[in-house]
């Protein structure tokens, strides 16, 4: 496989048809290696449009969807990113490369290190990936002026809003399948939110340790 005809290919004929059009976003497409950050297993997936498996039954998004999110989130080289569901790596080190500090929260140890051992390896130093349920947030950094969800949810909690600077927003995907909307939600004020569709699709759900019933 040529390589590089296929990341190029990926981009003119899946990424821009997407109106991914900000040049800062398709070149960094090409500084960040995707098949650096997809298993072993499915390196000759690495540019298809599929969501590509990874352990513990999650996948990547596809390298559109990835693409639209991060044009849309108007990332600042001063801002602080929350991501929930660290996957592969890849997603936090494209946006990485576009703010001053990502926290990733993966909940698999497995995944963990698998996304810290392909930072590593591609040289981003300012993400860290930490280990924890991070389904209704991550209060250790916050408040964020970024938060991105790695997974569907069927509404949207409460507790992410809070966790944002005035001015900070939050992509999501939101809905139950067949039907989802990725959303970014900025907040404008202390009590104030507003909320714009992206567009729709169908993604795994976020994985979410669920809460104990035993007492002691």
């Amino acid at each position: 496989m040529n390589i590089e005809q296929a990341r190029f290919n990926m981009i003119e004929q899946q990424i821009r048809p997407w109106n991914v059009l900000d040049l800062d976003v398709l070149a960094l497409l090409s500084v960040v290696k995707r098949e650096d950050f997809v298993p072993a297993a499915y390196k000759s997936l690495a540019f298809a449009d599929t969501e590509i498996p990874l352990a513990g039954g999650e996948s990547m998004f596809t390298p559109k969807t990835e693409a639209r999110i991060l044009q849309d989130l108007k990332l600042k080289k001063h801002e602080t990113v929350l991501e929930i569901g660290a996957g592969s790596g890849y997603m936090a080190a494209l946006l990485a490369h576009k703010a001053r500090h990502v926290t990733t929260v993966e909940l698999n140890p497995e995944l963990k290190a698998f996304a810290e051992q392909n930072l590593a390896k591609a040289g981003v130093t300012n993400v860290t990936v930490a280990q924890g349920n991070g389904a209704d947030g991550w209060t250790d950094g916050a408040p964020w002026d970024v938060i991105v969800i790695s997974g569907a949810l069927e509404v949207l909690p409460q507790a992410f809003l809070d966790q944002l600077k005035v001015g900070g927003r939050v992509c999501a995907i939101v809905g139950q399948a067949p039907v989802m909307e990725a959303q970014i939600t900025t907040r404008t004020g202390e009590t104030t939110f507003e909320t714009v569709t992206l567009f729709e699709t169908n993604v795994k759900p976020l994985v979410a340790k669920a809460p104990s019933h035993f007492t002691f």
